[in-house]
């Protein structure tokens, strides 16, 4: 019996300019001035091409000992990025994310992170799937904040 695929979509408004919420997205060795107390710890394995943070990227975020290596596959500054699991510890195969920052009408961005994987183990789709959609909600939340943050602070 195939594994199930399941997906997640998160949407946010920000205030923020894409380019500034790109920038702090794809920054793997960054991520953890913004996104604590999930990740503690960031930092590069590859810095892809272009470097920091394009295709072939690799960055690890978390906190030891689960350090979670994620690849840059859709680099495309400053609207879309892709990146998929890479190495041990993955909680799901096939995982595919893609971060989308799109400018809206009131000058800011709309963000759209999503995500897709196929179940590692029979049956723990759901809880796998629940567990990355409140990752990713927690993460968005603070990327925007951060976004903002570092904005007002130039202004």
């Amino acid at each position: 019996m195939p594994s199930k695929t399941y997906s997640f979509e998160v949407t946010r408004t920000s205030t923020a300019k894409p380019e500034t919420l790109f920038r702090l997205e794809t920054d793997g060795a960054r991520w953890s001035d913004w996104a604590k107390p999930l990740v503690l710890q960031s930092s590069w394995r590859d810095e892809g091409d272009p470097a920091p943070g394009g295709v072939g990227a690799i960055r690890q975020v978390g906190a030891w000992p689960l350090l979670l290596s994620e690849q840059t596959i859709v680099y495309e500054p400053p609207h879309r990025h892709v990146y998929t699991f890479t190495g041990p510890g993955a909680p799901a195969n096939d995982y595919r994310g893609e971060v989308l920052f799109t400018p809206n009408d009131a000058g800011g961005t709309d963000l759209c992170w999503r995500g897709s994987f196929t179940e590692a183990v029979r049956g723990s789709g759901p809880v796998v799937r629940r567990l990355l959609l409140t990752a990713i909600t927690f993460l968005s939340a603070r990327l925007v904040h951060a976004a903002e943050r570092e904005e007002r602070g130039r202004g």
